[in-house]
């Protein structure tokens, strides 16, 4: 297990800034996922830390040892990426035993070691078979397998399940949860997918631009969002922005409250709006309001709530789960 430090860390191509000067600490033992739209620079920082890239300035630290200018094979971390990037032409057993050939281990203790990756990410059943053969999910595994066997100090995911269906994902989601709690080894994980950084992460960082914007558990980042981007981006669905009068009611330029804070009436009710699409996901509808002022706002309501499209509809937040923001989309607290 590692602890990673970045000390003002810089990444420049050319005269595009990709990440201006960040600094971040990685505690030993954690799941920590970098959360941010694309183009937010998370895959990069994600790079520099596993050296596939150079920074351009500032200094990385792992378990207090500068390794700034050590290249990827010294680190000890081990990197998955989004392609599974397995060898076609072995089976499971040599594809996830590679990394020890090449590192001139004996046969049985890379036998030994296969065996057990294996049995931790049940592909024991699988290990003759070529990768053409697995599903996806399995491809995965094997991926995940052939990364576990170099005991590395870090495992560094680079949007691994971004090529799976929605139901292999949640089964993924699932597995990698309980490897790390197994392995109880330091995790870097990669999204653009909220959901996933919610469910899986013991520390969400939060990115936009190269900036962090903030660091913190899912369940802090949901109820305490530091501003405005980290208030729309975590959740799902998103949470529900006003300005004008009913904003300047509260003594703030904006005011968010989430679809699940808020009562939804057809009769009564402290803002008016009219239904259009809503969404019935069995347990929960969404319903997809348009506010008098044309802002549009989404509820929701239990699964079996009906109501038909250009339906008047009155929208009640709850007082006690309103968050307020100042003209800078800070949280003011």
């Amino acid at each position: 297990m590692s602890a990673i430090t970045l000390h003002n860390v810089q990444k420049r191509f050319g005269d595009a800034v990709i990440i201006p000067g960040l600094d971040l600490e990685i505690e030993e033992g954690k799941f920590v996922v970098f959360v941010g739209p694309s183009g937010c620079g998370k895959s990069t920082l994600l790079r520099l830390i596993a050296g596939l890239e150079d920074v351009s300035g500032g200094k990385i630290e792992i378990d207090g040892k500068d390794v700034t200018n050590v290249p990827p094979a010294a680190r000890e971390l081990a990197m998955v990426f989004q392609s599974y990037a397995l060898y076609p032409h072995m089976s499971v057993a040599a594809n996830i035993g590679f990394p020890l050939k090449m590192a001139g281990e004996t046969k049985d203790v890379i036998d030994e070691k296969v065996r057990a990756a294996a049995a931790t990410l049940n592909l024991t059943d699988y290990l003759q078979r070529k990768p053409r053969e697995l599903s996806g999910g399995q491809r995965q595994r094997v991926a995940i397998g052939r990364a576990i066997v170099r005991a590395p100090k870090g495992f560094l995911f680079d949007e691994p399940l971004s090529n799976l269906d929605a139901a292999l994902r949640v089964n993924m989601r699932l597995e990698l949860s309980e490897l790390h709690a197994q392995l109880k080894t330091t995790m870097i994980y990669v999204t653009h997918d909220q959901v996933e950084a919610m469910t899986m992460a013991d520390k969400i960082v939060v990115l936009n631009r190269g900036n962090v914007e903030q660091v913190g558990s899912p369940l802090e980042l949901y109820e305490n969002p530091k501003n405005l981007f980290v208030a729309g981006f975590i959740g799902s669905p998103k949470m529900n922005f006003l300005t004008g009068p009913i904003a300047a009611e509260h003594n703030a330029h904006t005011i968010g409250f989430r679809p699940e804070h808020l009562t939804i009436s057809p009769d009564s009710g402290r803002i008016r709006g009219r239904a259009g699409v809503s969404e019935h996901l069995g347990s929960d509808t969404f319903v997809h309001v348009k506010l008098d002022d044309g802002t549009a706002i989404t509820a929701r309501s239990g699964g079996d709530y009906r109501v038909s499209h250009g339906d008047p509809v009155w929208i009640t937040p709850d007082e006690g789960r309103i968050h307020r923001f100042d003209e800078n989309g800070l949280a003011i607290r």
